[in-house]
């Protein structure tokens, strides 16, 4: 199949798309198994849904920002592909449902025309790169972190050294010290600051959401801004090397620090250094700027305009900038979907009203940036035709929440239906909670966080109540997460898990308490924290009694059927078959990417490349004799006692001195060639010492292997 791309693709996005075409034809024709697959596409942002034969394709938008030409494209590509619905996320991404596989690489090649990307959306890779959608504007920054970010994304985009690693690794920065791009659940976050006047981060490393989530810690107070990226990639390097593979939920980088201690941590980080591509990266700060509107320009004057309406937009939606006499206007979008023609129609308005620079915010709404005074009631009346007007952004009325069962594999429950059944008891039971910022409500289908709930001050995720035979849906309810008005980060603790329908009157509950007990003015976490959590547990108990369960209560929210949980496969998991020789192939495949990097003077990611050969060899004999291979510094330790010690492979010095000279050494032209040549030697005596098995024990040539022990 051929596939049209603009002049404008670069050549390494343009080779990107056309290896995805090859590998979904092979695919096709059985070349490949299915989760050998998988693992290519997710890193090309290629994401299995909940129903079969088709794909959630995630364009992935560094700190949200997308233009209008951008805006509009993304538009086109999903009418044309998908479904005409763009879903913002949680992650400043946008994703596009129900795409045919065969149709991805198309999506993408549009999408590249206005410089848009899949790449590293999905899979074990950097995810998309957060920030605080105020970043640049907002009048408490340091200094704004978007070239930072910016920087950060392309120096690890394509990059060998988290291409392959034992699971994603996910980045934060904050605008400010108020942590509003909560790097406090991240692998890495940084906050801005300065110091003597100059720049910097503070750093903090190894937070999560998930099943268990953990509150990240610092590694440093301020940390100049060349310093930041090297030591990610120091970072990095020691995840790749010595994270888990084969236990999936205790392969995030969180698990890591928690089991090697943070002071062991640093001091892998410290032996990686001269190892570094860059031993500082300086970054050019003003590169990002979106050019403000034509001060020439005058608006017309709105006579239709609804003031009572308009005044309280403005009070929740509408801030103004660092920049004097310049506004930023926040948009609600309802569960973050916002449809093609409904987008198209935005982008003009931004246009005609705003800066070209619009931003997805973390809780899965829209801001506008450099909006004049005057130019704000035509602003309004124009999203209000769109439906955009709605007011109460970031306010315990603006609910965040995932896809849910509704496309996702993972999901237990529905959180689309859900939230709109919570939104309607705040609209009409709460309308004055529609100026309460400090309280945020967070939704996801299953207890991975999607959609945030352990950030949030009042969290739900799905899950089930079994009576008897019969399984209802149900809402774990967490109390007490997200950040404090002074920028503590706080995860939130599980309080009662109830069934779904009764979830609404729970809300009313707390909220009922909280007007009547909370101290005048008191913050809602610092309420909870003092009633305890046994407080809200004894409240909500009488909602969770199965035995007043009604027929209704055993039906999720927008279904007509008695519940049952069926949850698929995540697309980070699943069960692998494979031959040993397909993996002493990968080897070579990363040795031939270490050659090609050579040729083009790359010398360290060369290095990287060689360094990932040597392991992948060793660990295909390793499996050869059913060893586990759960990280790589076990597949090189284990390897210099089951092959080196017992003479099967002979090496003129251990395997762990010859690998590990990657991080004794700086990346020179000189050690590159001494290390590119001693893997190269390292993959032919596997190759050898595999052909002399596979002769002496010829049924040894199609033997498979477990994923537990094939991650690694």
């Amino acid at each position: 199949m051929s596939i049209t791309i603009s002049e404008k693709v670069s050549k390494e996005a343009k080779k990107d798309i056309l290896e995805l075409q090859t590998k979904i034809d092979q695919f096709n024709s059985g070349q490949i198994e299915e989760d050998k697959f998988k693992h290519f596409r997710l890193t090309r942002g290629v994401y299995g849904q909940r129903q079969i034969g088709v794909q959630m394709i995630r364009i992935k938008l560094p700190y949200g920002k997308v233009t209008t030409d951008q805006l509009v494209k993304i538009a086109d590509v999903s009418d044309k592909y998908a479904t005409g619905n763009l879903h913002l996320t949680t992650r400043q991404d946008i994703q596009l449902h129900y795409v045919k596989l065969e149709d991805s690489p198309k999506v993408w090649a549009e999408l590249e025309h206005e410089a848009v990307t899949l790449r590293e959306a999905c899979g074990n890779t950097v995810r998309n790169v957060t920030a605080s959608a105020v970043a640049g504007i907002d009048p408490d920054e340091a200094f704004d972190v978007t070239p930072y970010a910016h920087a950060f994304t392309h120096y690890f985009l394509r990059n060998p050294i988290c291409q392959d690693m034992g699971r994603k690794f996910k980045a934060a920065f904050s605008s400010s010290e108020k942590d509003t791009a909560f790097t406090f659940l991240h692998d890495i976050g940084f906050i801005p600051r300065i110091k003597d006047g100059k720049r910097g981060f503070k750093v903090v490393v190894g937070g999560g959401l998930g099943a268990q989530a953990i509150v990240a810690q610092t590694v440093s107070e301020f940390m100049p801004t060349d310093e930041f990226i090297p030591f990610t990639e120091a970072i990095l390097r020691v995840f790749d090397r010595y994270g888990e593979r084969s236990k999936r939920f205790k392969a995030r980088m969180k698990f890591l620090v928690q089991k090697l201690g943070l002071e062991e941590f640093l001091k892998l980080i410290e032996k990686e250094q001269v190892s570094l591509k860059n031993q500082t990266f300086p970054v050019k700060e003003a590169v990002l700027e979106a050019s403000p509107q034509d001060k020439s320009k005058t608006y017309p004057i709105v006579e239709s305009l609804n003031e009572d309406a308009y005044n309280t937009w403005k009070t929740t939606n509408v801030f103004e900038q660092k920049q004097q006499g310049l506004f930023g206007v926040n948009i609600r979008v309802l569960l973050g979907d916002i449809h093609s023609s409904t987008a198209r129609k935005l982008a003009a308005i931004v246009k005609a009203n705003a800066a070209n620079d619009i931003r997805v915010t973390m809780n899965q709404g829209l801001l506008l940036r450099g909006v004049r005074p005057e130019a704000l009631p035509v602003l309004y009346n124009e999203l209000a035709q769109l439906g955009l007007s709605k007011p109460g952004f970031d306010s315990i009325h603006d609910i965040t929440a995932c896809p849910g069962s509704d496309t996702c594999n993972l999901a237990v429950t529905d959180s689309t239906n859900f939230t709109k059944a919570l939104e309607d008891v705040l609209q009409q039971d709460y309308p004055n909670l529609i100026y309460e910022s400090n309280i945020k409500i967070k939704i996801s289908g299953c207890m991975n966080s999607c959609g945030q709930h352990m950030a949030a001050q009042i969290g739900f995720h799905g899950s089930s109540i079994k009576n008897g035979a019969l399984i209802a849906p149900a809402m774990q309810v967490v109390l007490g997460g997200g950040v404090t008005p002074e920028g503590e980060g706080l995860v939130a603790e599980k309080v009662i898990k109830l069934p779904s329908k009764k979830a609404p009157l729970a809300l009313k509950f707390i909220l009922n308490d909280y007007e009547e007990n909370a101290i005048d003015g008191e913050y809602f976490n610092a309420y909870f924290q003092r009633l305890g959590k046994m407080h809200f547990y004894h409240l909500l108990k009488p909602l969770a009694d199965v035995n007043q369960l009604e027929v209704d209560d055993y039906v999720d929210w927008g279904k007509a059927d008695n519940f049952k949980p069926e949850i698929g496969v995540g697309e980070c998991a699943g069960i692998t078959l494979d031959v040993i020789g397909t993996v002493i192939n990968e080897a070579q495949e990363k040795i031939d990417l270490a050659t090609e990097g050579f040729r083009e003077k790359a010398y360290a990611d060369a290095i990287y490349n060689a360094y990932s050969g040597m392991v992948i060899a060793a660990k295909a004999l390793l499996l050869s004799e059913n060893h586990q291979c759960n990280t790589q510094i076990g597949i090189i330790k284990d390897f210099d006692e089951k092959f080196v010690g017992e003479g099967k492979v002979l090496l003129s010095k251990s395997f762990e001195e010859m690998v590990l000279a990657i991080n004794k050494n700086e990346p020179s032209e000189d050690f590159a060639t001494k290390y590119i040549n001693d893997a190269t030697a390292f993959v032919e005596l596997v190759k050898a010492a595999r052909k002399a098995q596979v002769e002496k024990t010829p049924e040894a040539e199609n033997q498979l292997v477990i994923d537990r022990y094939y991650k690694a």
